[in-house]
C-alpha cells in the first residue's frame, strides 16, 4: 500500500533510435510531492547512438551522477530505491518505461497518466474536452499540454531530457493535489518486492 511506504520514486526514460534506454533519471519523493534526493544516468554505450532527444542527453544545468553501463545503473537505482524504503515508481506512460526496464520488474509500478487524463481527478480539464464516458481525455494528455493546464503557463515545454522530465513528472503529481493513496488505482503491475 502507497499509505504505508515513506517514499516513491518517479522514473523517466529517454530512448535512441534503436529503442535502447539511453538515460534515466529518478527522482525520490515523499508524500508531499517535495524532490528528496534525484540521480541522473547516462547509459553506455548506448548513449553513443543518436536518439530523438540526443541533443538535450547533456544538459549544462542537469548533473550526472553515472555515466556507465546498463547493469551498473540498474543496480545503483535498486541501492537508492532500498535507502529510501520504496517499493513503488511512478511514471508518465509508465508502461513504455516499465516495458523497457525490466530489471525493475519487482516493484509496484504506477502511472501518473491514470490520474492526469482524468476529468475526475484533472479539474483543468476543461468542460468542453472531448472526453471518453470515463472521463479520460480522447487527446492532448502528454506531459506538456497536462503541464499547461495545471501550472497555466501556456510557455511550458517538455524538454525530453529525462531527469528533466522526471521532475516534472513529479510536479505534475503536486499540482493534480491529491493524496498519495489515490494513485492505488494507477497501479500496472500488481508486484510487491
Amino acid at each position: 500500500m502507497l499509505k504505508d511506504e515513506r517514499s516513491f520514486a518517479v522514473i523517466d526514460t529517454e530512448t535512441n533510435w534503436d529503442d535502447q534506454i539511453m538515460s534515466i533519471g529518478v527522482t525520490i519523493s515523499g508524500h508531499d510531492f517535495q524532490p528528496v534526493e534525484s540521480r541522473y544516468y547516462i547509459v553506455t554505450p548506448e548513449c553513443l547512438r543518436p536518439g530523438m532527444y540526443s541533443s538535450v542527453l547533456r544538459k549544462k544545468d542537469v548533473a550526472v551522477h553515472m555515466e556507465d553501463e546498463r547493469t551498473k545503473i540498474l543496480e545503483d537505482i535498486r541501492k537508492l530505491m532500498k535507502k529510501h524504503g520504496s517499493c513503488a515508481i511512478f511514471a508518465y506512460n509508465a508502461r513504455f518505461d516499465m516495458n523497457h526496464l525490466p530489471e525493475l520488474s519487482a516493484y509496484r509500478w504506477y502511472d501518473i497518466i491514470r490520474i492526469a487524463a482524468y476529468r475526475q481527478y484533472n479539474k483543468t480539464i476543461p468542460e468542453n474536452a472531448d472526453c471518453c464516458a470515463t472521463g479520460r481525455l480522447k487527446r492532448n494528455y502528454g506531459v506538456e499540454p497536462i503541464m499547461q493546464g495545471l501550472s497555466g503557463k501556456q510557455t511550458y515545454r517538455e524538454v525530453h531530457n529525462a531527469m528533466c522530465d522526471a521532475a516534472d513528472e513529479l510536479l505534475v503529481m503536486k499540482y493534480l493535489g491529491h493524496s498519495i493513496e489515490t494513485y492505488e488505482c494507477a497501479l500496472i503491475n500488481g508486484k510487491v518486492k
